[in-house]
């Protein structure tokens, strides 16, 4: 199972093992993480999932999702939507940073 490393806006890191097929923002949302609100439950249609992806090999994104990240506050090259980050066998030492607000 592929573990995430989720640096939160406080300071605190946190590990956490997700399983396969589901994305970076299900890891935080089901271990009650703060900072990854996910309004839309992962649909890729409110931004409020926005993270700097530290650490990861993941697909480029999609033009919707680079849309999106053009109104997320603070977004930098690093930026991405967690919902869009699906885990697999081959992501070892995922590392995103939450940042203080989320759009």
């Amino acid at each position: 199972m592929p573990k995430v490393t989720y640096e939160l806006p406080d300071g605190s890191v946190h590990d956490v093992e997700v399983p396969c097929g589901q994305s970076v923002m299900d890891g935080s949302v089901r271990n009650n993480l703060p900072g990854i609100v996910a309004e839309c439950g992962g649909s890729c249609s409110c931004a409020t999932c926005h993270v700097f992806l530290d650490e990861g090999e993941f697909d480029e994104p999609t033009d919707e999702e680079r849309e999106l990240l053009e109104f997320a506050e603070g977004a930098r090259p690093e930026s991405r939507l967690s919902c869009q980050l699906i885990l697999d066998d081959s992501c070892a030492g995922v590392r995103v940073t939450v940042p203080g607000t989320n759009g």
